[in-house]
């Protein structure tokens, strides 16, 4: 099964969140596949294939994860990634008042590999992602979105608290990835 471990949003981010896509929609023609408003999450690690008979090690290593106090995160400016000329991924930055999300990103990551993960090398960049630029965007499709998401206004002040982490179950269709929060049994 494919697994990533996330936080999940109040609804007052998904409303703010659904206003930046529309805005950005509403300002040109954009070669993007959208993410669906209720399969967006803060991704704290990405854990990819993995055997179904490791789902409970993993819920239990994630029960263990201290998160008190809780982490009080907010939005922050749209961005892309890897850059505005060339945006393959756009989304929503999430910062942290007080250095929570980077200790529970932490926290999270020396559970897993305490479970024998091997974990992405990259730095942590708290974002929920808004969607994916097509494979046939063209340089100047790709450096109008740039430019549309340079434009936007930044998104309303919301904070929220984090709640703990979340195991997910991905899994892909042809109308786009279908997420499950697991539970323990």
């Amino acid at each position: 099964m494919r697994l990533f471990i996330a936080l999940d949003l109040p609804p007052t981010v998904g409303v703010e969140i659904d206003a930046i896509r529309q805005r950005l929609q509403r300002s040109g023609t954009h070669p993007v596949k959208w993410v669906r408003s209720e399969s967006i999450h803060l991704t704290l690690h990405f854990l990819g294939e993995v055997a179904d008979d490791r789902a409970p090690a993993i819920l239990a290593a994630l029960a263990a994860v201290p998160v008190d106090p809780p982490v009080s995160l907010r939005l922050e400016p749209a961005g892309v990634f890897p850059n505005l000329r060339r945006p393959q991924v756009v989304w929503v930055g999430v910062g942290d008042h007080f250095g929570g999300l980077e200790r529970l990103h932490a926290a999270v990551g020396a559970a897993l590999v305490a479970l024998g993960f091997t974990l992405d090398t990259r730095p942590f960049r708290a974002h929920l992602t808004l969607g994916r630029v097509r494979r046939d965007a063209t340089p100047v499709q790709q450096a109008d979105l740039g430019a549309a998401v340079r434009r936007l206004p930044p998104p309303r002040p919301i904070t929220w608290s984090g709640g703990p982490p979340i195991l997910f179950q991905s899994t892909l269709t042809p109308a786009g990835a279908v997420y499950r929060a697991l539970r323990p049994e």
